[in-house]
């Protein structure tokens, strides 16, 4: 295991030092195994660099903004260590976002320069935003490229490593100089209760002080094999996955598609030791009828979270699936992704019914309306505060001030309570949020795009349970008069204007939604009707 010394990755405090120690500590083994293209940390190290060294010499300047638009592939870590190699800022958008949405996220970002994809799952990225006002961006870089796209990866990786040939490497070296702990690492958009995107601002120190802890306690180490399924555009994926793979020299093996069947594959063929997910992935694996077909006798670490787990899941893992450790935990895009964790003495209870206490140098408290920390076993609202805490949201100092208070307290909108041991138990949410196979839904970002279809008057959105994804959207209705839209139809517009994981499952017609005397939704009275139909 990497040992804490100085020279350690994980005592790095700018992303550049991480992949320079990485690639010192680590050399030519293998960090990146993209179904069987290699990539050791020496190699990231030289790429990264050329990646680099192409933006600046299209002026890409120190705290400049670059997206990605991709889904898990080795390109993806290039370009994102290549961005902030830089010195700029990494912005990811989600893969199941379409054109408009897309589109959105880079012009609120002012991204000047756009990494995206030809084509997976038979869409066409790049021309998605053929027809969308994308903002500042000059170049999009495409990983996989159609006849169409003007700027391909290969062509624009040549031009650093021409300009580097060229001119040298000075420029470079004194922009990682430049680069301080404190600065811009990342933008992750996550919407909110006013259904807008905010870009929650984190610096490079925190993601990797955050992280050392997360792979400390996991006990990452240069001998796993890590099979990263959570998106990278997701905190998760980009930090415990890329971040945690280059400080502890673990390697890291990208996966695109959630298919169980394809995942047991991948376990036995590339021997994974380490596997995280929500709690459906691991349900879906425990009821594949293939299970027994594979040998995944490798598997000995598994996180998990991001819903309700029975303890009989946990169970199932570690018994039927053969994980000796497994670990659930909680965070949030504005806490540099994590919060609370387990530990490996927890019993199986523990792991599924809470998420763990607060991680080193955390706080963590259950408030009362009024702010007051509430005893062990009392409900109230979560809040957290520490070296985590985001810098804030993007251009938006309001939301900002609502979120964290002036005591540096920030307000998660979750409700939980503390058992005598500081374990957390999240039991509500003050926001209407659910979660859909892992993805935060946000109902009023969902009833903004609803509300587009010419024939809707108003729309409620609702989380309601689902065996398989633990919750999907349910849209209530009011059509405009002379207006008729039926259920079907309006799964099928969505399908074709937001992204899939937001599209209601179920779709009721009324007259009219149920508001109080402030002219609020009584979504309290809708999850009721919803209960009542399904019986």
């Amino acid at each position: 295991m990497v040992n804490n010394t100085a020279d350690s990755p994980c005592n790095s405090k700018t992303i550049p030092q991480l992949i320079n120690a990485a690639a010192a500590h680590f050399d030519d083994r293998v960090f990146v195994d993209d179904n069987g293209y290699m990539i050791t940390f020496r190699q990231l190290q030289e790429q990264s660099r050329n990646v680099a060294a192409a933006l600046m010499s299209r002026d890409f300047k120190l705290g400049d903004k670059a997206a990605i638009w991709a889904p898990n592939m080795y390109q993806w870590v290039i370009a994102a260590m290549g961005i902030q190699t830089a010195g700029g800022v990494l912005v990811t958008i989600n893969t199941r976002y379409k054109g408009s949405e897309a589109a959105d996220i880079l012009r609120r970002a002012s991204a000047s320069v756009l990494f995206s994809v030809g084509d997976f799952l038979n869409t066409d990225y790049t021309q998605m935003l053929a027809n969308e006002d994308f903002g500042s961006v000059n170049d999009i870089v495409v990983f996989n490229p159609t006849a169409n796209d003007p700027l391909s990866w290969n062509d624009f990786y040549d031009s650093g490593e021409q300009h580097l040939t060229k001119h040298g490497s000075d420029a470079l070296e004194q922009r990682i100089v430049e680069i301080q702990p404190t600065d811009l690492s990342d933008i992750l958009f996550t919407s909110g209760t006013t259904g807008a995107p905010k870009g929650v601002m984190t610096s490079h120190e925190q993601n990797i002080r955050t992280f050392k802890i997360w792979t400390e306690l996991l006990g990452l180490d240069e001998n796993d094999r890590y099979l990263v399924i959570n998106p990278f555009f997701h905190s998760f994926g980009y930090k415990a996955g890329i971040l945690a793979c280059l400080m502890r020299g673990t390697r890291l093996i990208p996966h695109q598609v959630f298919d169980p069947e394809l995942i047991l594959q991948r376990v036995e063929r590339e021997r994974i030791t380490m596997m995280p997910g929500p709690p459906a992935l691991f349900q879906s694996i425990l009821s594949s009828p293939r299970l027994n077909d594979f040998d995944i006798s490798t598997l000995s670490k598994a996180t998990t979270g991001a819903a309700v787990i029975p303890v009989e899941l946990i169970t199932n893992i570690r018994q039927t699936l053969g994980i000796k450790t497994v670990l659930t935990a909680y965070g949030l895009t504005e806490s540099c992704g994590l919060v609370s964790m387990c530990r490996h003495e927890d019993s199986d209870s523990t792991v599924a019914t809470t998420s763990g206490r607060a991680i080193p140098g955390i706080e963590l408290r259950c408030v009362d309306e009024h702010g007051q920390p509430l005893e062990a076993g009392h409900a109230g609202e979560i809040v957290v505060r520490g070296f985590n805490i985001m810098l804030g949201y993007f251009e938006n100092s309001v939301a900002t001030a609502e979120s964290i208070d002036n005591d540096g307290w920030l307000h998660t909108g979750d409700i939980g309570f503390l058992d005598n041991h500081g374990n957390l138990s999240i039991t509500d949410r003050l926001k209407d949020m659910f979660i859909t196979g892992g993805f935060n839904c946000y109902p009023a970002e969902i009833e903004n795009q609803l509300s587009q279809h010419p024939s809707i008057a108003s729309c409620a959105v609702i989380g309601i349970p689902d065996v398989r994804l633990g919750e999907v959207a349910m849209a209530w209705v009011v059509l405009e008069s002379g207006c008729s839209l039926d259920e079907q139809q309006l799964i099928s517009w969505s399908r074709d204007h937001i992204a899939n994981y937001k599209v209601p499952r179920r779709v009721q017609v009324i007259d009219s939604l149920p508001l109080n005397a402030s002219g609020k939704v009584l979504k309290m009275q809708l999850r009721s009707l919803a209960v009542d139909q399904k019986h």
